[in-house]
């Protein structure tokens, strides 16, 4: 699910982002709660304006702060970053959006540990972000993207995904999954060293186990 101030929410997807079933929204829509939007075909839709409304907050005097996030995995990548922000900076103009910060990333999308992605999550906590602009999901994080979206969400903080597949440079991901399997591999690999200990481990564990039973014989003569 997208969440975006520009992209328009579908029944289905509003009623998650505000904890509820899609015939509640159907009810509230016909009593004037929360009157849908409608489209020339008479599809009901929901803006991102009516969920901060919804939940109390004044989108006039928000003045939280629109930031431009661009990332690549290696600062030999410099050129397609300048790509990212530039051709994020004319979307966001051609949008009407006045960009506050623009934050270039050096780092794995496989690494939660970056700098100033951290700081950027740490400032949505604050509630100084009003909606972060990405090219594609995985320049913000190549795995649990979903996870991080609805918790920036919780924070009343959008994540644009302009989604730009020619700003998404395939080498990345390759270098992730190769990544991803070594690590794999030296667990494997650790296993396998250890594998003899643990059979003996497991060996040893047995024994006592088989040691604290009570003889057969032993029992029928004790009773």
């Amino acid at each position: 699910m997208n969440t975006s101030n520009i992209t328009n929410y579908k029944p289905k997807d509003f009623a998650e982002l505000l904890g509820v079933s899609v015939k509640t929204l159907q009810r509230w829509d016909r009593e004037g709660t929360l009157k849908a939007n409608r489209t020339p075909t008479d599809r009901r839709y929901y803006t991102y304006d009516q969920y901060l409304q919804f939940k109390g907050i004044n989108t006039e005097d928000d003045k939280r702060q629109v930031v431009i996030y661009a990332r690549v995995s290696t600062r030999n990548q410099k050129d397609d970053l300048q790509n990212q922000v530039t051709f994020l900076r004319q979307f966001c103009n051609a949008k009407g959006i006045i960009v506050d910060q623009c934050i270039e990333d050096y780092g794995s999308g496989l690494n939660y540990n970056r700098k100033k992605w951290n700081e950027l999550l740490d400032e949505v906590m604050e509630q100084k972000i009003k909606t972060i602009v990405v090219t594609h999901k995985d320049r913000f994080i190549r795995f649990g993207y979903d996870w991080f979206e609805k918790f920036c969400t919780k924070f009343n903080t959008t994540i644009v995904v302009v989604n730009n597949e020619e700003l998404s440079p395939q080498e990345e991901l390759v270098q992730d999954i190769v990544s991803i399997l070594h690590v794999f591999s030296c667990r494997l690999y650790g296993l396998r060293k250890y594998k003899k200990q643990i059979e003996r481990d497991v060996e040893i564990a047995k024994e006592l186990q088989d040691g604290n039973k009570p003889v057969r014989g032993t029992e029928s003569q004790d009773s």
